[in-house]
């Protein structure tokens, strides 16, 4: 179980850095942002690529995200069953939520949009707009974020399996519950 966990140990890790990324892609987003409207309305200059950056890094901030979300145990559950049993019992669910619907969806979606960003990328496929930027970078964000979630899963899989075991895992953001407050 220790190389698992030393494994574990390193997709959190590698999650934890891109979430961070994504952290400061939402700053930076919201830089543009704001100044995008003030060239527009206050100097009456406009920039699609400009424009376009701003969604690449709202891609990048869920893209990237996302398995940092799931490294943080911060995705909605269904509140209302899960809340009202037992940690071991909590434990058992995610086990059959991440096997049995989180692995093969994500691993299924990473597949399937590696085409989308490589047809975008042997065409070199540029915005329709003109002064856009090149498409096949944000489009390789679906295949990589996807793939995350998925190692991402695999490493959540590994510390439910260890707790069940009686193992703690020395991870930072170890399987934590919060009732929601109502």
């Amino acid at each position: 179980m220790k190389p698992l966990l030393a494994f574990s140990r390193v997709v959190d890790d590698i999650n934890a850095l891109l979430g961070r990324a994504a952290d400061w892609m939402t700053l930076l987003a919201c830089l543009i942002s704001a100044g995008n409207a003030f060239m527009r309305y206050g100097i009456s200059y406009s920039s699609n690529a400009w424009l376009e950056v701003q969604w690449y890094l709202f891609a990048g901030m869920v893209m990237l995200g996302a398995s940092y979300t799931l490294y943080r145990n911060e995705h909605v559950r269904v509140d209302i069953v899960f809340g009202n049993v037992s940690e071991r019992t909590r434990l058992w669910i995610d086990v059959f939520g991440i096997v049995v619907f989180l692995l093969p969806a994500m691993a299924l979606l990473a597949w399937m949009t590696w085409p989308f960003f490589l047809d975008s990328w042997q065409r070199t496929e540029g915005s329709q707009n003109a002064g856009g930027l090149l498409r096949w970078p944000v489009k390789l964000l679906m295949p990589v974020g996807f793939f995350l979630i998925t190692l991402q899963g695999i490493s959540e899989l590994i510390k439910r399996i260890a707790l069940l075991r009686g193992l703690r895992p020395a991870s930072e953001a170890v399987v934590n519950y919060e009732r929601p407050l109502q």
